[in-house]
């Protein structure tokens, strides 16, 4: 009888314990407490979801309180637009970008250096320009999935660009709306949908114009340090004739939660579409 007893004060106390136990998951947090002066628990961030290295970007914010630089170290972008020949090699272009709220971000792109050189199809010798590029002043407010909650993730960009370029850049303020859309698949694979609308200016042409362009990319994670990104973007404006597109690919290499580096081209479909190589990197602090 005494046995029994012991039997069941041993089960009731081995129940006990492992009511005790701490938990295996992850601790969830309500990001809506975070904000640029009370910053997300390091312990607590988000998997790291820059905008590149492609042209459609990602709708997901920085954390709350936390800083993340997106550079290009190097970019090569040649073009053609009818008897035109355009270059320019930019270096050092960073997107600095600060956590503000639960669902909303603040970056600036500062272009650091840029060459651009022109010329006509009939002659050999380039106008070259050399110098910093137009700064951009942009604000992202996610609408949808900024938790990575769900598989559906929204979001909405504006931004204005400032003339600060000199001979290098366009030679006016410049705005755009972007509106970038994730949908999480199955087997680590990612769709992202987004559509751009820009209102452009034409220094040559001393006028502004609109441009659209929209692109869809596919992005597959192989394993915790490999992924690889393909996309298709096209684009129209009311400058010239017909869309201009291309096919991009970048490999993804990621360093640690909070480093990655990329490379990649944009390989043109159309005669027009201008022709981009670069490399670069996102670090989140």
């Amino acid at each position: 009888m005494h046995y029994r007893y012991l039997l069941l004060g041993l089960l009731l106390a081995g129940f006990s314990a492992e009511a005790q136990k701490p938990s295996s998951a992850p601790c969830v947090y309500d990001s809506a407490h975070f904000d640029l002066f009370h910053p997300v628990p390091r312990t607590r961030l988000r998997p790291l979801r820059p905008d590149r290295p492609g042209v459609t970007e990602s709708p997901f914010t920085v954390d709350a309180g936390h800083f993340q630089v997106e550079m290009d170290a190097l970019r090569l972008i040649n073009s053609r637009d009818d008897d035109q020949r355009g270059r320019e090699f930019k270096a050092a272009y960073s997107n600095l970008k600060l956590g503000l709220s639960r669902r909303t971000d603040i970056q600036l792109e500062v272009p650091l250096y840029k060459i651009d050189k022109e010329r006509t199809a009939s002659e050999s010798d380039w106008e070259r320009h050399t110098g910093f590029g137009d700064m951009a002043l942009r604000v992202k407010h996610n609408f949808l999935g900024d938790d990575q909650e769900g598989p559906i993730a929204v979001s909405v960009v504006g931004y204005v660009r400032f003339p600060t370029g000199g001979q290098t850049g366009s030679g006016a303020a410049e705005y755009g709306l972007i509106v970038p859309v994730n949908i999480e698949l199955p087997h680590k694979f990612n769709l992202d949908l987004q559509l751009e609308s820009d209102l452009e200016y034409d220094r040559d042409l001393s006028r502004r114009y609109v441009q659209l362009m929209p692109s869809i990319a596919l992005d597959h994670e192989f394993n915790d340090v490999f992924s690889f990104l393909i996309e298709g973007v096209t684009q129209w404006d009311t400058k010239h004739a017909g869309w201009r597109s291309s096919v991009n690919i970048a490999p993804i290499f990621s360093v640690n939660e909070n480093l990655q580096f990329d490379f990649g081209t944009h390989l043109a479909l159309s005669r027009e579409t201008d022709r981009e190589f670069f490399v670069g990197f996102t670090f989140r602090r």
